[in-house]
Formats: C-alpha cells, sequence, structure tokens
C-alpha cells in the first residue's frame, strides 16, 4: 500500500510541476534571500488560512545619499507550496535596493508577472507576498517615524 501512496504523490506532482514557469520552478528549488536576518530593521509576518501559506520577510533599511530609506538587505522564510516559496524568493530580488516609497507600491501582479506568470489557482501567493512587504514597510516607517 505504501508503494500506491508513493506513487500518488509523484503522479501529482508531475502535475504540479506543470502547472508552474520555469522561472517559478527556478525560484523554488534555488530560492533567493532566503532565511533569518539578524537585528533586521523591521519583520512581519502574514498567513493565508485557507491554504496554509506563511510568510515571514525582515528588511534592513539603509539611507542613500539623500538620506531617503531603501531596503539595504531583506530576507525571507515561508511555509507554503512552491508558488509561495517563489513569489517570496523573487518579490525580495525586486525590492533589495529600492527606496521604500518604490518597494511599496510593488503589486502582486508584478510579482506574478516577474515570474512568467502564475496559475490563477496560486495567486494567492503573489497577494501574501505583496501584503507582508506592505506590513513590514509599515512597521517600520511606524517604529521610525518620530526620528
Amino acid at each position: 500500500m505504501a508503494g500506491v501512496a508513493s506513487y500518488d504523490r509523484r503522479v501529482i506532482l508531475r502535475r504540479e510541476i506543470k502547472m508552474y514557469s520555469k522561472k517559478v520552478l527556478d525560484h523554488f528549488r534555488q530560492p533567493r534571500n532566503m532565511g533569518k536576518m539578524r537585528d533586521p530593521s523591521a519583520v512581519a509576518q502574514e498567513g493565508n488560512p485557507v491554504c496554509g501559506d506563511v510568510m515571514r520577510i525582515y528588511l534592513k533599511i539603509g539611507k542613500n545619499k539623500e538620506g531617503k530609506d531603501y531596503i539595504k538587505d531583506i530576507k525571507f522564510q515561508t511555509l507554503g507550496c512552491a508558488a509561495a516559496i517563489a513569489t517570496s524568493s523573487i518579490m525580495t530580488e525586486m525590492v533589495k535596493g529600492k527606496l521604500l516609497d518604490e518597494a511599496v507600491k510593488v503589486s502582486n501582479q508584478a510579482i506574478a508577472e516577474a515570474l512568467d506568470g502564475l496559475p490563477p489557482v496560486k495567486m494567492h501567493c503573489s497577494v501574501l507576498a505583496q501584503q507582508v512587504l506592505q506590513k513590514a514597510i509599515k512597521n517600520y516607517q511606524s517604529k521610525n517615524s518620530h526620528r
């Protein structure tokens, strides 16, 4: 019976892989900027109670020559499907080095497009990545608004 369950998992995995672009699979298999960060400037976590995905990001904020806040470094930890991990990974690449005012405007659609698309049933992963980024930026700004 264990052989049947193992076979079923392989068939499901093959089907799931076919629904993703090469970029999604690349970011899933080799996620960029994954891990914890020591002494982050801001942290945020978001989850989707329906699918169970959970994303946490860490931001290190720096000041550019004009004194504006930018994302000096970013890390993520995601518990979820291939699309959740890939959207977290690509989002970190998209915003690293950006001013906070620019990064906060990154849309879930832009995240999905950067991965050459997501299946409609996985678009919620790009929404989660957008939400966690916006929450981390808001957390940083509210914590540092008095400065």
